[in-house]
Formats: C-alpha cells, structure tokens, sequence
C-alpha cells in the first residue's frame, strides 16, 4: 500500500520553542532600540556611521541567548558578561577604523549602561509572562515517571525544578520490591507497570517518562502498547532502539537528556507555524467561498425544514470533546454522541444534501471551527465519539491521532480513503495513514494536501 513512501525519517530535532524564538531576536533588537533611542534623545542624527554600528551590533549579538528561565542573579550576570564582551568586540572595531570620534560620548556612555538594564528587565517581565500563563490550569502537563531508579529519580528531579513552567510531578510506577526502590522514590511510588495505563487514562496524564533498563524490553514494549490507547505523550530516557517511532526527537529537560518516541509534531515553533498557517488560510479561503456559503445555506433552508448548521461531537486534540460545524444534509436532525451517521443511500439523507456530501460542501463551515483553535485545514479527520471508542481497542495506536487537532482533509484522505469507513481493513488503513502524516509532518505537506484535496473536489465524481 505505501510502496512510494517518500518520507522515512524517524528521530527529528526537537523544534526551536517560541521562548527561544522570541529570545533570539529580543536582545539584538533592545540593544539597537536603546541605541536609537538615545539618538533621538539627543537629537543626534541617524547617519552612516551609526546604521552601521546598529547593523554590526545587531549581527554580533543575534541570536539572543534564552534566559527566561534563569534565575534574576544569573540572567543579570549572563546579561552582563555578553555585554562587556560586545562592547570590548565594538571598541576594537572603532579603534581599528578610527570612526570611534564619529559618536557622540554621551551617548554610547548611556548606552553601555542603560542597554543591559533595559535586557535585563525584558528577561524579567518574560519570565513573568511565561510563569503566569503556565500556571493555567489548561497550561499544566502532569506527569510521571515509569522506573523508581536512580535515573528516575534524576527525572522526577528535573520536572520538579521544572514545575514553574508548567510541569507537574505525579509519582512513580515500579515492579521492584520497595527494598530495590531508590529511597527517594519510595513515599511517591504509585503502582505497578501493570496500572500505569489505567493511572493515565483516570488522571489525565500528559507525559509519561520511561526509565526502565534496556533489559527490561519485553515490559517497556508491553508497557508502550498499553499507553497507545491513551492521549498521554511517551518519553524514554534514553534509548529506543527497535520500538516503532511517532516523531521521534531529543529534548532537553531540566538538563536531563530524553527522547521523545510519541509526540506531536506541533510544539514550539512548529505549533507556532501550524496555527499561523490554518488563521492565514481558513481567513482567506472563508472570504473567497462567502458567496457559496451564502448560497448553500439558502439550499439548506429550501430542501427542507431546521437549522442550516447541523452540529456534532468529535474527539479533538488530545482526545477532548469538540463541537464541529457541517452544512445540514439530512431531513432530520439528531443531535447527540449517538446519532448514527448517515449512509450513502440514507432516506433521511436530502437530495441537496447528498449533492453536499457528494462534494464535500457540507464541511464548508469547518473552517469557522479551525479560527475557533478546535480543528486544522489539515489533520486526521474527526471520528464519532462512539467509533473512537470502538476503535480505540481493535486497532494498534488508534488514539495516537488525536495528537494533533483534527483537519476538513487529510494524507488519508488524498489518498483515496474518504467517506466511509464501513470495515475494519478501511479504519486501519486510515490510520496508518494519519501516523504517517504525524511522522512526516511539514508546512510543505500540508500544502500539497490542500492542493490534492482541491483537485479531488473539482475533479473527483466518486468522492463520497
């Protein structure tokens, strides 16, 4: 089925966080903003000289080092060395061209002093910002650690010193007698390895980290299986060898190494990107197709009594419920997670409304709900609620879609596998295919399934 696989990559780099993003460009930009400003200040003009020093100055000092989460002392002190070191850098430049008598001494005395003040004070009110919006309670990734050993214990070390910014420590899950457990361990230990999955899906977890030996393979790959059926994001510290990858990468936490071999590939800039594109697209597309939502929603209205909306439960991102809009299609409308979803020949399907979902119209107004932060452009396609839970436990990493928001189209889809899936051979094949997407995702892919969904729509009679 997938012989023509182009994309065959299993460990990424963990993509730049939007702190970091935000760092590298924070400190170059402080340091020639405090510059100009002191220019105008001084009513001193922005001539040659200096838009070559802010040029210089602002290569020499990008990227900005992320201090957010140092310590005020340490960022302060960071802050001051790399100053005094570009300043050094900047006086020799000046004394080796002989343009130092160019600047006026007021300013660059001021400038020296009040630039790392001014960084200084960024770093701090930026730590604050990210403090105070990870101590939401929707920004918190509780978390356990699966091995109650040294390195486990390491682990639960640097997620507690990493609990202002988000992180909660739940305990431990070990097999071993509490004789072998490390004594750090042992007043937090939880269960065994056999209750870690019950313990996720009850607490909702959101990462769990796996310290277990090497040797103890048979029980992490056991261990791995159980956990698909969750939302949990799974982390082994520090070596997957010959466990199957989704988005595979090194991370850093606290200064422990880890590997993430269950992920989103949505996090950092990455997620940044992702919904920068879907407001960027959804906006233009819903502007563009005005005019067809308008007439649609007459034809609704004529074919038949009730609303023009017909509105249903899915599972979104991380498995939470979500409301997602269609075009209504039927003569009836039941609303509710049970509402058995229609057939191709359905009696309650309309003859307008099988033209909608003929054509895939009926999922027009999903782009309102990819604005709303509840769906993408492109992602897995959403399930009934009931058929998550059917699936869930048949198919092998069936939840392990619902680590990214749902999408209108999708990899499964452009590859013939829309509409129905009326047998389990079709369900798992459509998974397959949405792990693949997880493990390959870039903005170039999503683009060229937007511009194959396109296609299909025009070109593609037998679409339903």
């Amino acid at each position: 089925m997938f012989e023509d696989r182009t994309y065959t990559r299993t460990f990424y780099n963990a993509p730049q966080s939007v702190t970091s993003f935000v760092a590298a460009f924070l400190e170059p930009t402080i340091t020639v903003a405090c510059f100009l400003a002191l220019l105008r200040y001084y009513d001193r003009p922005l001539d040659g000289a200096a838009m070559t020093l802010c040029l210089l100055v602002f290569a020499l000092s990008f990227p900005g080092r992320n201090r957010f989460k140092d310590a005020r002392l340490t960022a302060l002190v960071d802050i001051a060395i790399s100053w005094v070191s570009l300043l050094a850098i900047l006086a020799l430049c000046g004394y080796a061209t002989r343009s130092l008598d160019q600047f006026d001494p007021d300013v660059l005395l001021w400038w020296a002093v009040l630039t790392p003040l001014a960084q200084w004070v960024a770093v701090a009110i930026g730590r604050k910002i990210i403090m105070v919006a990870a101590s939401r309670p929707e920004a918190r990734r509780s978390a356990i650690v699966v091995g109650a050993g040294p390195l486990g214990v390491k682990v639960a070390r640097a997620l507690v010193g990493h609990e202002g910014f988000g992180s909660d420590f739940l305990g431990f899950f070990d097999d071993r007698a509490d004789a072998r457990v490390h004594s750090d361990a042992a007043d937090k230990l939880l269960g065994r390895l056999e209750d870690v999955s019950e313990y996720v899906m009850r607490h909702g977890v959101k990462e769990v980290y796996i310290t277990l030996p090497l040797t103890s393979q048979p029980r992490i790959k056991a261990l791995l299986e159980s956990l698909q059926g969750t939302t949990a994001s799974l982390f082994f510290v520090p070596d997957v060898f010959g466990i199957s990858i989704i988005q595979g990468r090194l991370q850093d936490v606290n200064g422990v190494p880890v590997v993430g071999i269950l992920e989103t590939p949505f996090t950092g800039t990455n997620a940044l990107v992702k919904r920068l594109s879907d407001i960027v697209l959804a906006s233009i597309i819903l502007v563009l197709i005005s005019p067809l939502l308008l007439v649609i929603a007459i034809g609704v209205k004529l074919s038949s009594p009730g609303p023009v909306i017909f509105k249903q439960k899915r599972n979104g991102l991380d498995g939470e419920e979500i409301t997602v809009y269609k075009f209504r299609s039927m003569r009836t409308m039941e609303n509710g997670p049970d509402v058995k979803q229609a057939t191709k020949n359905d009696p309650r399907v309309t003859k307008f409304g099988a033209f909608l979902r003929r054509t895939s119209l009926d999922e027009l107004p999903q782009f309102i709900n990819v604005l709303q932060g509840r769906m993408s452009i492109v992602g897995p396609r959403p399930h009934a609620v009931a058929h998550n839970e059917q699936y869930r436990k048949i198919i092998k990493a069936y939840m392990v879609r619902h680590k990214v928001k749902p999408g209108i189209t999708g990899w499964a889809q452009v590859n013939g596998l829309r509409g129905e899936t009326d047998t389990l051979e079709k369900m798992e094949a459509r998974v397959e295919y949405d792990l693949e997407y997880l493990r390959n995702w870039s903005l170039g892919l999503d683009l060229l399934i937007i511009a194959r969904t396109v296609r299909l729509v025009l070109f593609d009679r037998h679409a339903y």
